[in-house]
């Protein structure tokens, strides 16, 4: 429970999506088929055709119990560090937009149908990565340690990926996001001295700095979606 308290933003994510593959198997059970996956999965032709709404509910959806096992235990391990350091506002955006990303790109890229959350969770991964690497200095050699395990991470998980039935391309756009959003609106930090000595992380990136940037990552992001699903229209 202790550590539901601390990172809520990471399990209301876990929540929401067990809750969702619930819906999914109910419907499986009930009426014959995932009528959640078909209304709600990325299907090129749906997107065609106007259903944006599919950019996001990929990231929710999953196909099987395996699937969603191994996603959700990859955001019980990497979601709090995240949340950690870039705090629950800023995680969520990180995941959000890092999933939509890895939808785009699939899009854009691959004719087949796909769901899951592996591309908001390739988010993570590079939002930490470029964080570690922005604060080097501050983290020393632990964060080194840190950056090149999770770069070993990311290029084990992408050489998995080229394997059949797997959208690779959904997580290098969710990578390529979630690193450009942590160097775009991730945290700054500087050591401060507490007077009983102790250090203390204090962010200095300005609010409105990051509410500024949000605000254009956003719009890049639909601006983008709405190029790509006329794309897909024409092809």
């Amino acid at each position: 429970m202790q550590r539901i308290r601390r990172f809520p933003a990471t399990f209301a994510l876990i929540g929401i999506t067990v809750l969702v593959f619930a819906a999914q198997w109910l419907g499986q059970s009930l009426l014959g088929a995932d009528v959640v996956l078909y209304y709600g999965a990325k299907i090129n032709e749906r997107l065609a055709a106007g259903e944006a709404w599919r950019l996001v509910t990929p990231v929710f959806l999953h196909a099987g119990l395996l699937h969603i096992g191994v996603n959700m235990y990859s955001l019980y391990a990497l979601g709090p560090a995240v949340e950690r350091f870039f705090g629950r506002g800023r995680f969520l955006v990180v995941y959000l937009l890092a999933g939509t990303s890895g939808v785009l790109l699939s899009l854009v890229m691959s004719p087949s149908p796909s769901v899951g959350a592996s591309g908001a969770i390739f988010g993570l991964l590079g939002a930490l990565a470029a964080f570690l690497y922005l604060h080097r200095a501050t983290f020393g050699q632990l964060g080194a340690m840190q950056l090149r395990q999770l770069v070993f991470v990311a290029l084990i998980n992408l050489g998995l990926g080229l394997s059949p039935g797997i959208d690779n391309w959904g997580h290098v756009g969710g990578l390529l996001a979630g690193a450009g959003l942590a160097w775009f609106i991730g945290p700054r930090f500087v050591t401060h001295m507490l007077p009983d000595g102790r250090p203390r992380l204090v962010d200095q990136r300005p609010k409105q700095q990051v509410s500024v940037r949000l605000a254009m990552a956003v719009l890049a992001v639909a601006g983008l979606s709405i190029l790509a699903m006329m794309n897909a229209r024409g092809a």
